[in-house]
């Protein structure tokens, strides 16, 4: 998912002046709520089996690693399946536009991966998050509404509530009792978590069979999923079992459900497993889907029937809309195979079709090349319509919505917005999808790690990340960005001490913008040790995270490792983990003074020939008056130095966590001293000795620590110069830093 809005942006370079001044973030606290179970469908009976716990709605800070056998194992080039699949889903669905409606029956297969029986199971049934303002959703909604920006503003009136009902469930004929239950404490009203009570138990290590018959009413598009006139995104639309988490895994030190309510602020977590799906739409709709479809469409009395399968995937989701266009090309890479890359899109927008298309195929090259093969065959980016933005920019494995526009010029803002979000949505495929992070508890391995990796794309293809607007190159303002440098301002400035660690769940935040700090934060973040260590050092540990854990469900504590093993460098990745991921500490370090003294000779006593001598003031200016004079005569044409050394003293000082940095000194006649602060002190004071005196002193001269929170102390200067041009440039990066903070909560 993508937090940003073309508009807004926009708006706000045109008019940045007046924005500056009023400009302001509100925050909201989070109530805890204590857990609890209605029963508002069908009751359960009791189970004979000893319950299974859920694990706890404060899930956060994993910081034991996972068993090296957890998710069955790293997967090999040996193994039969991409993942070690876990459920199955074959679904036959039919579309009502008019109606907004779908109506479905399911066959879900489950296998128990542990070693006790099951007798109750949890389904998540996320479209009744849209069914009214009493699910944990809109509430959530409500609370932080002005704590920041929200994805979706829109209001729903009658008839464009969405939601699910379960009509049949069966297992081997026999029915199945259930009823919703409130695994995070949320309000007795929300119906996105159901307890099934399974007539047979499913053995340790056996496989479960639900038939099920379910109806859809889907929502006016105000957040991920959707209708807006024809157009349908069909997303979180199928009754979908929780994960099973086993001791050893995402640190479970006991068997648990992880079955998360659907929170404002979180998305999804599912097990790998394969989906076959028919879709009947009516004919003229054009659809795309996760996987690649089979055959050619079948029709039938005014109907089309579309077969996708897709394998070793956590999700599907599907788009059906009348008179949409469609841009296909096919891409290949080494250890891939053929994919099939295709646009679906209005024909208001023609115009960013190609880009979206040549974003993609850029995407799948890079991040192929730098992380690991893309192992599916298709991949589909879908342009939502006018008034559905909120459809856009959202996720799913092989299948992924994006950014709409009028217009596309190249290097300019409208370019960066249909790159950037493309290669966004492409991303997640890897962080969310092959990596299976999971998004409820840690959304910084899915929406940190992947804006991170999607930002050193733009970096190294030298693309800008804010290029100017033309309305501002007409008034002659032209600027751009660096992707990090916009990630650090946005993540970073202006914050004292950030309220929620990186690792904390995605909905028990302080905000809005503490959620949406999660971008940047860990962005800057990891771009941060990329820069400390070396971008080789990163990149190999990069691609080990990828090869241990692709289609397994990684945590905080396993990418720790395995970047601490892939740098070389575990002291550093294990202190920047503590003070950022687990914890939050705020990182600034600055220079506080520089005193350079020359060593000249002075009045005293000396010990001379076994006799102690007093050297009397006259005496020592005499020798250092002698001493000038024979050193200029022998130096005449030198600016800087004389016969006695300089002793400089430079002074910093952390306020914050210990990150390493470096100081330069720089001197009078233009040599430099370069030294390391390594310990975790919170004040140092180095020395240097050298011919002439200190000019200036920097922490950090190449610019590495971008968690540094104040730049602008980094440096000292012994005596000032230029000071106009100085005053002009610390307002013109003041009048940026604002911009970008700003650009940080959308």
């Amino acid at each position: 998912m993508i937090r940003i809005d073309r508009y807004a942006i926009v708006l706000y370079v045109a008019t940045l002046g007046v924005c500056l001044s009023t400009w302001a973030v509100a925050a909201t606290r989070v109530s805890a709520r204590p857990a609890r179970a209605t029963s508002t469908a069908p009751a359960a009976a009791s189970s004979a089996l000893t319950p299974i716990p859920f694990t706890s709605p404060d899930a956060q800070n994993i910081q034991v690693a996972s068993a090296p056998d957890a998710w069955g194992g790293p997967r090999t080039s040996a193994d039969a399946t991409l993942s070690d699949r876990v459920t199955s889903y074959t679904i036959q669905a039919t579309l009502d536009p008019g109606k907004h409606t779908v109506d479905a029956s399911e066959v879900m297969t489950w296998r128990n991966r542990s070693d006790r029986p099951v007798d109750k199971i949890y389904l998540h049934m996320y479209l009744n998050a849209f069914e009214g303002p009493g699910s944990t959703f809109f509430t959530e909604r409500r609370m932080f509404s002005g704590s920041g920006g929200s994805r979706g503003a829109a209001k729903l009136k009658k008839g464009q509530w969405g939601y699910i009902e379960l009509k049949q469930v069966q297992q081997a004929g026999q029915a199945v009792k259930w009823r919703y239950v409130h695994p995070d404490g949320g309000p007795s009203t929300d119906h996105t978590v159901v307890e099934m009570d399974l007539p047979q138990a499913v053995p340790a290590h056996g496989t479960l069979s639900l038939d099920i018959n379910f109806h859809d009413h889907l929502p006016r598009v105000v957040e991920r999923t959707g209708w807006w006139g024809k157009f349908h995104l069909v997303a979180q639309w199928f009754p979908k079992i929780a994960v099973l988490e086993l001791p050893g895994e995402r640190g479970a030190k006991h068997l648990r459900w992880n079955a998360h309510e659907f929170h404002y602020h979180s998305e999804f977590y599912a097990d790998y497993g394969n989906y076959d799906v028919h879709l009947t739409v009516p004919k003229g709709y054009t659809v795309g889907a996760v996987g690649h479809e089979q055959g050619t469409p079948v029709e039938k009395d005014g109907k089309v029937t579309h077969h996708f399968v897709q394998t070793d995937v956590e999700d599907f989701a599907w788009v059906a809309a009348p008179g949409y266009k469609t841009l296909e090309t096919t891409w290949t890479g080494p250890g891939s195979p053929q994919v099939k890359v295709r646009v679906i899109y209005p024909p208001e927008y023609k115009v960013v079709a190609q880009p979206t298309l040549q974003a993609t195929t850029d995407a799948l090259t890079y991040f192929s090349r730098t992380l690991g093969p893309y192992p599916y065959t298709t991949v589909t980016a879908v342009v939502p319509p006018l008034n559905a933005s909120e459809a856009g920019g959202m996720e799913y494995p092989t299948f992924f919505t994006t950014e709409h526009a009028t217009e596309f010029t190249p290097g300019t803002i409208s370019q960066f917005e249909i790159d950037f979000v493309t290669i966004h949505e492409f991303g997640h495929g890897y962080f969310m999808g092959i990596l299976g992070s999971n998004e409820f508890e840690e959304p910084m391995l899915d929406e940190g790690m992947n804006q991170y990796w999607d930002q050193r794309m733009l970096t190294d293809r030298n693309q800008d990340i804010y290029p100017v607007t033309p309305l501002l190159k007409d008034l002659g303002i032209e600027f751009g960005i660096r992707p990090f440098v916009a990630e650090r301002a946005s993540g970073v400035l202006g914050i004292d001490v950030p309220s929620d660690s990186l690792d904390s769940n995605s909905w028990d935040r302080i905000s809005n913008t503490s959620y949406g700090s999660v971008y940047s934060r860990t962005a800057s973040t990891m771009r941060t040790i990329e820069n400390l260590v070396g971008r080789k050092a990163m990149g190999k540990a990069m691609k080990l995270y990828y090869e241990r854990w692709k289609f397994r469900h990684p945590s905080a504590a396993d990418l720790r490792d395995a970047l601490a093993e892939g740098t070389g460098r575990p002291k550093l990745v294990d202190q920047i983990f503590a003070s950022q991921v687990y914890g939050t500490r705020k990182v600034d370090a600055k220079v506080v003074s520089v005193d350079s003294s020359e060593q000249v000779p002075r009045p005293g006593t000396e010990m001379k020939d076994g006799k102690r001598v007093t050297v009397t003031a006259k005496t020592v200016d005499k020798q250092i008056s002698d001493a000038r004079a024979a050193w200029k005569k022998i130096h005449k044409n030198a600016k800087y130095g004389g016969p006695y050394p300089w002793h400089t003293v430079v002074t910093v000082r952390r306020t914050g966590a210990p990150i390493p940095q470096t100081l330069q000194v720089k001197f009078a006649d233009g040599s430099e001293k370069t030294v390391q602060w390594t310990d975790h002190s919170r004040w140092k004071r180095f020395d240097f000795d050298q011919p002439t005196k200190a000019v200036s002193a920097e922490l950090d001269p190449k610019h590495k620590v971008l968690l540094d929170a104040d730049k602008l102390n980094d440096s000292y200067a012994v005596k000032a110069d230029g000071s106009a041009s100085r005053r002009w440039s610390a307002d013109a990066q003041a009048l940026l830093q604002s911009f970008y903070t700003f650009v940080g909560t959308l």
